[in-house]
């Protein structure tokens, strides 16, 4: 596929579950005309209007190789992202990393309140499995169930809250590479990964037969870390939308300051590299996953 095509591809898949994410958000959090409006603007604030959506674009990709319909394939996107969203608002807070800028506005802290914040993503958390579970996003109940055990263990100690809490440990604690491997598998790959099964789910691919598709979230999540920790060291804030630097001046270790980032960048290409092999027997119905993927090493925020 030539690289101008595969642009062109990725730039209207992002434009559309951009826009399809932004809508179903506005219709299923209306707000209340009652005292807990604050809250539900303050949920309509942080996951209206941001981010890059690669969680729901990988989602959707997925099931749409297997035929699934696409007003399905966006309901269990929207879940997947209101977990997503709620993991940056509290990830934010001052008792975390404390925050001011994501998105290149104001934290959700910071627009509004440090008790409202913990409930909008206390509100998303919840939000996400009232969705899956919700006969509108999959008639099967059985599907629906599994739908939500994969988010749910994806969301959980067993993934990205595990892992946020070993990067809070790695401010007091020196990592090797194996230890800060698990830890962004957990942290970053866990999402990635689920967003990944979740759409091979509603496919109705059977467990077994998600290994090269595992594989190819696995590889991703990996190379998608070690991108954020180059923006980090390397990038700046305006285009980030994000505070940079924070993890040298945490005294964390990461895949930039245990490799350096030209080692990193190349390790970086050959997970992206090893993740499109795994969609060899695919054709052109993957080339977005496959742009998905060369996407990730490319961005700078």
């Amino acid at each position: 596929m030539a690289q101008g095509v595969a642009d062109s591809l990725l730039a209207e898949g992002l434009v559309r579950i951009a826009s399809e994410i932004d809508g179903a958000f506005d219709a299923l959090l209306p707000v209340p005309e009652d005292a807990r409006a604050r809250l539900v603007e303050a949920m309509r604030y942080a996951a209206i209007g941001g981010g890059k959506r690669l969680r729901p674009l990988l989602l959707t990709s997925v099931a749409e190789l297997y035929g699934v319909d696409r007003g399905a394939a966006v309901r269990a996107a929207v879940a997947i992202e209101a977990i997503h969203v709620y993991s940056l608002i509290h990830d934010d807070l001052p008792c975390m990393d404390d925050d001011a800028l994501r998105h290149g506005k104001p934290t959700v802290h910071i627009a509004f309140d440090e008790a409202t914040a913990v409930l909008a993503g206390d509100s998303l958390h919840v939000f996400a499995f009232e969705v899956l579970a919700d006969p509108a996003t999959c008639a099967d109940p059985f599907t629906r169930i599994e739908l939500v055990q994969a988010l749910g263990h994806a969301s959980g100690a067993q993934g990205m809250a595990g892992g946020q809490m070993m990067d809070l440990v790695a401010e007091t604690s020196e990592f090797d590479l194996q230890t800060v491997t698990r830890l962004q598998q957990l942290k970053t790959g866990a999402l990635l990964g689920a967003a990944v099964e979740m759409g091979a789910i509603l496919g109705r691919v059977s467990p077994e037969g998600r290994t090269h598709l595992r594989g190819y979230a696995r590889d991703i999540g990996l190379a998608f870390q070690i991108a954020d920790d180059l923006i980090d060291y390397e990038g700046d804030a305006a285009t980030a939308g994000k505070a940079v630097g924070k993890d040298a001046g945490a005294g964390k270790e990461t895949f930039v300051s245990l490799l350096g980032p030209e080692r990193a960048r190349e390790q970086a290409r050959l997970l992206v590299d090893q993740a499109i092999s795994y969609l060899a027997h695919y054709g052109k119905e993957a080339d977005l996953l496959r742009a998905v993927a060369r996407y990730i090493i490319e961005r700078d925020h």
